[in-house]
C-alpha cells in the first residue's frame, strides 16, 4: 500500500479516536439525574434504561477504539492493508468502507461461510449475501 494512502487512514483513525474521547466525556456527564429527582417508578425505569444504553454505547466505542488502535499498530509496522489470512493487499475500496478490516473480501466471505451456523444453530446473518463494489 502506498505511503500516502496509509497516512490518509492514519489521520482518519486519529480523528476518530479524538471523536470517541469527546463522545465518552459527553456520555459520562450527560443524562444523570440526582436521586432526589427520581419521583416515581417511571422515572427510575427511564433512568435505568438510559444508563443501560450508555453502558452499551461505551462498550461499543471501547471495542471500536481497540480496533482503531490495532489498525494504527498495523500502520506503524507497515502491515496495514494486507490480509491477515492470505497476505494479499486489501482493496482500498474495502478499507474505505470498513477501515479496520483485517481480511480481504474473499477471505472474509470464506470466514463467514465457515461461521455459517452459530453455536445455537442459527444461520449467520450475512451468509449468502454478496457484496458488490461499484466503480465510481
Amino acid at each position: 500500500m502506498k505511503n500516502e494512502t496509509m497516512m490518509k487512514f492514519k489521520r482518519m483513525f486519529e480523528e476518530q479516536k479524538r471523536n470517541l474521547a469527546y463522545t465518552r466525556k459527553v456520555v459520562d456527564t450527560s443524562l444523570h439525574l440526582p436521586q432526589e429527582e427520581l419521583l416515581d417508578e417511571a422515572d427510575i425505569c427511564s433512568t435505568e434504561l438510559e444508563a443501560s444504553m450508555r453502558i452499551r454505547l461505551l462498550n461499543r466505542e471501547a471495542l471500536f477504539e481497540k480496533k482503531i488502535d490495532q489498525a494504527l499498530s498495523r500502520i506503524a509496522d507497515g502491515s496495514f492493508g494486507s490480509c491477515e489470512k492470505c497476505e494479499e493487499e486489501i482493496e482500498e475500496r474495502r478499507l474505505e468502507a470498513r477501515p479496520t478490516a483485517t481480511l480481504c473480501a474473499l477471505c472474509k466471505e470464506e470466514s463467514e461461510r465457515m461461521e455459517a451456523l452459530h453455536i445455537d444453530g442459527h444461520k449467520h446473518k450475512s451468509v449468502g449475501r454478496r457484496v458488490r463494489f461499484v466503480a465510481v
